[in-house]
């Protein structure tokens, strides 16, 4: 499996005397090759800025840096694929971030780019070539026109068009899960906020944070638009706002005027969870699917990474608890990294998680972050490192009745919309 790499000029080669390798956490790991899969369709290969790639030169056998000015490669993996390592790879400059993107060993093998991944869930939906432009750009200007003055519309054509949000695209093209965003404020601060980003934390935000409050009419706009079909999902909490629950308020009158006209499709609310007052009352309104977002089941990481506002990880376990109870179809969005999701004391503190809210789905969804900076700040491993492909093992083997996946789905059995 030759090393690959890229030139100042954002060239790709493929070396077939360096072996390459891949990384779990710090420690630079070989790949294996029932680590490895095809490129998927609609990955993108990016270079490192500010790095070396590292391998093994075939000869010698020894692991050192690729000679001369060439930077690591990365893959950017759709929905539907979770990674096993990350690129291997050393910084030229340690006080330069990598940007938020979740990077992913990839090497040259059988005359094709492979990479260290595994399928878990139909990547089908999520693969941006299924978004075409041209009929993205007719449903832009359709709902634009016919809502000139809904804010909602106008923030989320930026996201389409400008950031290629295919939860926004959605929204355009009226199909699968859309994106309905509410809040500008967050009851955490998150360190790797794709949103938000204080001005000393040398991480560029690659999106810009709504900056409005939204009526109620706006709301409802969007939702009736896109509650078209049995399985169509509509989705408060995106990446471009706040925690979506701290606007419940508006949130609850919504739903409840939209399921006054139709029991069309299923609400969903993305959410950390921690208001648990403020989720009950949207739970109690109607909602269908919850996706609580979280990095840990341990109180120290989860502390660390989210800085919590006025609430705590019992708080999120209770919300999930309540909704559970309620016939919510409950979920995780479940930031996952190499090297330390897979941490013998993360696995054992997950399980129970799951267990005692009574999750349905396990969304797993590789964190985009810094890998130097996320490692400082988290606590250090305590136990034995499993590998992501053996962690992903021991949940299907731990939890057979929860799905395994990497997306909102539609529940497998009806659930009673009438609530």
């Amino acid at each position: 499996m030759n090393l690959v790499y890229a030139d100042e000029h954002g060239n790709l080669f493929d070396h077939p005397d360096w072996i390459a390798l891949g990384r779990s956490g710090d420690m630079v790991v070989e790949l294996m090759e029932d680590e490895l899969i095809p490129l998927p369709d609609g990955a993108t290969l990016v270079g490192l800025p500010h790095t070396r790639p590292i391998g093994i030169h075939a000869a010698s056998g020894e692991m050192r840096p690729l000679p001369g000015n060439y930077q690591a490669v990365g893959a950017l993996l759709p929905q539907g694929f979770t990674r096993l390592c990350i690129p291997g790879y050393m910084k030229t400059d340690k006080e330069q971030k990598l940007p938020l993107f979740g990077y992913s060993a990839v090497v040259w093998k059988d005359g094709a780019f492979h990479v260290a991944a595994q399928q878990c869930d139909d990547p089908e939906r999520w693969n941006p070539l299924n978004c075409d432009p041209k009929e993205l750009t007719v449903g832009v200007e359709r709902l634009l026109a016919k809502y000139p003055e809904n804010r909602l519309y106008q923030h989320l054509s930026n996201c389409a068009l400008g950031y290629e949000c295919l939860t926004a695209s959605n929204t355009f093209l009226q199909r699968w899960e859309g994106a309905v965003p509410v809040s500008f404020s967050c009851n955490a601060g998150c360190y790797g906020c794709i949103s938000e980003q204080p001005d000393d934390s040398g991480f560029p935000a690659p999106q810009t944070r709504m900056n409005f409050k939204p009526t109620v009419q706006e709301l409802v706009d969007v939702m009736m638009e896109h509650l078209n079909a049995p399985d169509s999902i509509i989705s408060f909490g995106q990446g471009c706002e706040g925690e979506p629950s701290t606007q419940a308020r508006i949130i609850i009158d919504a739903m409840r005027e939209v399921r006054s006209r139709t029991s069309m499709g299923y609400i969903n609310i993305n959410t950390n969870a921690g208001l648990t007052d403020h989720i009950r009352g949207i739970v109690d309104a109607g909602l269908n699917l919850m996706r609580v977002s979280t990095i840990s089941a341990l109180d120290d990481h989860y502390n660390t990474y989210y800085k919590p506002r006025g609430y705590t990880l019992a708080n999120v376990e209770k919300s999930l608890r309540y909704a559970a109870d309620k016939g919510v179809y409950t979920s995780i969005n479940y930031l996952i990294f190499p090297g330390v999701t897979d941490r013998e004391e993360e696995i054992e503190a997950m399980l129970g998680f799951v267990k005692r809210t009574g999750l349905k789905l396990i969304q797993m969804r590789n964190l985009n972050i810094d890998p130097e900076s996320y490692l400082a700040l988290i606590p250090k491993a305590q136990g034995e490192i499993y590998g992501m492909k053996q962690m992903l093992e021991i949940f299907a083997d731990e939890l057979p009745g929860v799905v395994i996946g990497s997306y909102t789905h539609v529940p497998p059995a009806p659930l009673n919309q009438s609530r």
